[in-house]
């Protein structure tokens, strides 16, 4: 059958502007119904919308494209354009990764974005010497303690086999005489049912994906620290666009910010309720517990400020003016 000229430039312009659209692949460890993954999907929205449909952003969640752990280096060399982190994993690269979790120096919503303002000029400029280019951060609530028992004292932690997401959570292992496993999101509930690991530190939100009452008894509302997912993109790949589509990535971003950060404080107190209610026994640590924590968060903090040296310090003064 014909097609008449104007049916041609039509048709001509549908194919040019499909042509000239952008995909970008976002790789997260976490489900596609947590509330960090259902944000970057919001903000792949956002983006999508802005650019009039010329960068579509796919997310793939649950480590479906790349592991929680070769997520920053798939980003670094272009196999993925954009991703979210949890930043303190990479600790081990470099201690300044960990400002996130120095135990018990910033264990509210409020200060965890205050210590997010006066670290982002410092991680900025180590990202962007690797080709990265920081876009937003959102914490997780408060990290708790999970056993399959009860604990009043570091003393009881004494062997058991302890999951380690980063740097820090393992150092809290060693220093309570627990062992520490490397065990990524991806691989937790596999980890907790067979035995891998019997207790972690983490979130409420991560207890309730997990369904963490399936393996463990007790909960200790601990807040040791609220570490942040933090999303980034390959500078070269960013600097390519356009700047009106530059400028519709940063303005998402900053949304999904303030967006993120705001869902996970709505959500903090209903998790600790979900772990409750499927029959985890939820309490604050007692006495001992909590006076043994702060002497590990004390010896963690004056490891951490001497790892960082004067970057590291000029974050902590920063997070402590007024």
């Amino acid at each position: 059958m014909k097609m008449n000229f104007a049916a041609l430039v039509a048709a001509g312009i549908v194919a040019a502007t499909a042509a000239q659209a952008e995909s970008w692949d976002m790789p997260v460890a976490y489900p596609a119904d947590n509330y960090h993954t259902e944000n970057a999907v919001t903000f792949a929205e956002e983006v999508a919308e802005c650019t009039g449909g010329e960068l579509e952003i796919t997310v793939h969640p649950s480590g479906s494209l790349f592991k929680g752990d070769e997520i920053k280096r798939a980003v670094q060399t272009g196999d993925a354009q954009i991703g979210e982190r949890l930043l303190s994993a990479h600790a081990n690269e470099d201690p300044l990764f960990g400002y996130d979790s120095v135990p018990f120096l910033a264990s509210s919503f409020e200060a965890s974005e205050k210590l997010r303002a006066a670290a982002q000029p410092v991680l900025a400029e180590m990202m962007a010497g690797q080709g990265l280019t920081l876009l937003y951060s959102v914490p997780w609530p408060a990290q708790g303690m999970y056993f399959n028992k009860e604990v009043n004292s570091v003393a009881d932690m004494s062997g058991i086999k302890f999951r380690a997401y980063n740097s820090s959570t393992a150092r809290v292992a060693e220093l309570a005489g627990m062992v520490p496993t490397q065990v990524e999101a991806a691989e937790l509930k596999q980890a907790l049912a067979t035995g891998v690991v019997a207790a972690m530190i983490s979130s409420g939100s991560t207890g309730v994906d997990e369904k963490a009452w399936e393996d463990m008894s007790h909960f200790y509302d601990v807040k040791a620290w609220l570490p942040r997912n933090t999303v980034f993109a390959n500078t070269d790949a960013l600097e390519a666009l356009p700047a009106e589509q530059r400028d519709c990535v940063t303005t998402a971003a900053e949304a999904a910010q303030t967006r993120g950060s705001e869902t996970a404080a709505e959500l903090s107190g209903g998790f600790l309720e979900t772990l409750a209610e499927n029959g985890m026994n939820v309490a604050e640590p007692g006495e001992q517990l909590a006076a043994d924590l702060a002497g590990i968060g004390e010896e963690m903090t004056a490891e951490w400020l001497e790892a960082t040296g004067d970057q590291g310090k000029a974050i902590i003064d920063a997070f402590r003016a007024e």
